[in-house]
């Protein structure tokens, strides 16, 4: 076999040297840097379907009440200032009632009097009733004439009439007496069930003005019963057959980020609202599992209400985030991306079961904001994201 000359020995010698000089300039130059991104690792938790309130929810009580007194007057008497609580019957308002107590004062002495009238003019009936008998026992036996025996009898009859009639102005006497009372108890605004009061909009010495017939006064005291707080939220109508009494929920608020509320679905409305035909949704209620807690929630605030349809535990999971569309992950293995397809089950906004596809420990990417991470990409992890517990 003939041997190499040293120039042709010298020749691939350097074309070999350009060749590594070349990998090593594109390795060392012109590759690009590894893509930094945060990945999870694949484990075993627990997932639920769930269903979530369309629009804001609101904290409710099932009694509340804005308060206004029947008719106006001077405010002398305020028991029940604003975050007191009171009793069914308590005195929260009390109007200047010095006419009224009058009113009240003479009509129980018309009675009086229409009493006296009365007693006089059955005494007078059942003196006329007397002699009525006596003129006519005369009259049978010839010693009085028939006139005077019919005089007596009218007598008699109008006495009777004049009894009635004391009667009855003492009924009338009664009837007045009641309706003074009546418009007294108008003075007093009492609370109509156990409650705290939420607000007041007025003070001593105020003017509360009268209002038209049939027209309200405007409420001056807002009276809640903290005892019976619920959790109102609209769904949307596409999860009408999905929600039921009974269900478990979670309670959000926004004046306690990052807590969750147990409780329960307590009702459903039975139609769908339709006022806005874009977004018709259906109203649930739920109530607290603690009520302790409830009880120190303000009405009117907003919450919102998460449904648990279905839920598993100890199950495989990954993260809604690192899901893309088509029910594919980008798994890290060595310092590439790979694309995975996975199978699913039950999912809500931080977890998804994962039925198969991935293996537990296998880690997946969750940078997915960014158009550089991509399957075949090459990566550096940067942290590790565990989720959220539940």
């Amino acid at each position: 076999m003939p041997s190499l000359s040293s120039r042709t020995v010298r020749r691939v010698a350097f074309v070999l040297l350009l060749l590594a000089a070349a990998a090593a300039l594109r390795y060392f130059v012109f590759s690009t840097d590894p893509v930094p991104v945060t990945v999870t690792a694949i484990a075993t938790g627990r997932v639920e379907q769930t269903v979530t309130n369309s629009k804001a929810g609101t904290v409710q009580t099932r009694q509340r009440a804005s308060l206004s007194p029947e008719m106006g007057g001077l405010v002398i008497e305020l028991p029940a200032r604003k975050g007191a609580r009171v009793a069914a019957g308590d005195v929260v308002l009390r109007l200047s009632d010095a006419d009224y107590r009058a009113q009240v004062t003479l009509q129980e002495r018309s009675i009086d009097a229409a009493r006296a009238a009365g007693r006089e003019a059955c005494l007078t009936a059942d003196q006329a009733r007397r002699d009525d008998a006596r003129y006519d026992a005369l009259a049978r036996e010839g010693v009085v004439s028939a006139e005077l025996s019919e005089q007596a009898r009218s007598r008699r009859d109008a006495a009777a009439a004049a009894c009635a009639a004391a009667g009855a102005r003492v009924l009338q006497a009664e009837s007045a007496l009641a309706l003074a009372r009546a418009q007294l108890e108008k003075t007093v605004l009492r609370a109509p069930f156990p409650g705290v009061v939420a607000e007041l909009k007025t003070e001593l010495g105020e003017w509360i003005t009268p209002a038209p017939p049939g027209v309200p006064i405007p409420p001056v005291i807002e009276l809640i019963a903290p005892e019976e707080i619920y959790v109102s939220a609209p769904l949307d109508e596409v999860d009408v057959g999905k929600v039921h009494l009974g269900q478990r929920v979670r309670i959000t608020m926004d004046a306690f980020p990052g807590q969750g509320f147990p409780g329960r679905v307590v009702r459903v409305a039975p139609y769908v609202l339709d006022i806005q035909e874009q977004n018709r949704t259906f109203e649930i209620e739920a109530e607290f599992d603690d009520p302790a807690f409830a009880r120190t929630l303000v009405p009117g605030a907003s919450a919102d209400v998460e449904v648990i349809l279905a839920a598993k535990d100890g199950v495989l999971r990954v993260p809604t985030s690192a899901l893309m569309e088509g029910n594919r992950v980008l798994a890290v293995e060595g310092d590439r991306l790979v694309e995975k397809t996975v199978t699913t089950g039950l999912r809500n906004w931080e977890f998804v079961e994962v039925t198969g596809g991935l293996s537990a420990g296998e880690r997946v990417t969750v940078s997915l904001d960014r158009m550089e991470v991509k399957a075949g990409a090459r990566v550096r992890i940067a942290g590790e994201a565990s989720g959220p517990a539940k």
